[in-house]
């Protein structure tokens, strides 16, 4: 049985009606944003489910768009997201779509970067302001956000995970989970690494200098007080 803290009990601080289609919905398009990396020029959002059905009454439309723009759940902007996002000249557009056997509250990001290259993340918004990415570009992962979270792309060889859980050993940074994922044996792998400390930047600078890395991103959680 799950332990329930006082964040689920009461919810989180956020915005908006509903945790699950406005916090969650933020925290979704925030972590997806960071994933892409870059400027953003233009998103496209697949909404599935209730998502597809409520989205303009509940506020998720804002709350996506909000978390794109790298804002919080508990923004007072997140309001006036559309008008920001205008202003910044990101383009947005909502389609209502059916993504399978998947949680009613789904989105798929299609994200566009000024340098085109193209990201597509898809997560759900799982209740009480938690979110799950399941799938970047096509590969199946997982993780929520709850923990400080290192993706990575890297070259499928022996001793690359080795390489990096050495330079967080030698930070005193304890793995939580850890799973990797790969489409083909020997070419590229993706990995999901939780810890229980914060990630800094000079943590993510080593792990770049590993040559079998291709890309490397940090997401910390996304909860008020935690940057």
């Amino acid at each position: 049985m799950r332990d329930y803290g006082t964040f689920d009990i009461i919810g989180p601080i956020m915005i908006g009606p509903s945790s699950s289609h406005t916090a969650g919905a933020a925290r979704l398009a925030k972590v997806a944003g960071i994933v892409a990396g870059g400027k953003i020029k233009k998103v496209e959002f697949l909404l599935h489910g209730s998502f597809a059905r409520t989205y303009k009454g509940h506020g998720t439309d804002k709350a996506l768009v909000a978390g794109i723009l790298n804002m919080d759940p508990w923004d007072e902007n997140l309001k006036k997201s559309f008008n920001i996002a205008v202003k910044e000249g990101l383009k947005f557009k909502f389609t209502e779509t059916d993504l399978g056997n998947v949680h009613p509250n789904t989105v798929k990001f299609i994200i566009t970067k000024e340098d085109g290259n193209i990201t597509e993340v898809t997560g759900s918004s799982i209740g009480g302001g938690n979110i799950l990415i399941f799938n970047i570009d096509g590969q199946n992962v997982e993780f929520t956000g709850e923990y400080p979270t290192i993706l990575t792309r890297h070259k499928d060889l022996p001793g690359v995970v080795s390489k990096i859980s050495s330079i967080l050993f030698e930070e005193n940074i304890n793995i939580a989970n850890m799973r990797v994922y790969r489409n083909e044996r020997g070419k590229m792998a993706t990995m999901a690494l939780e810890t229980d400390n914060l990630i800094s930047e000079n943590i993510m600078n080593k792990i770049k200098k590993i040559k079998e890395i291709e890309s490397v991103k940090i997401i910390n959680p996304i909860k008020e007080g935690i940057q």
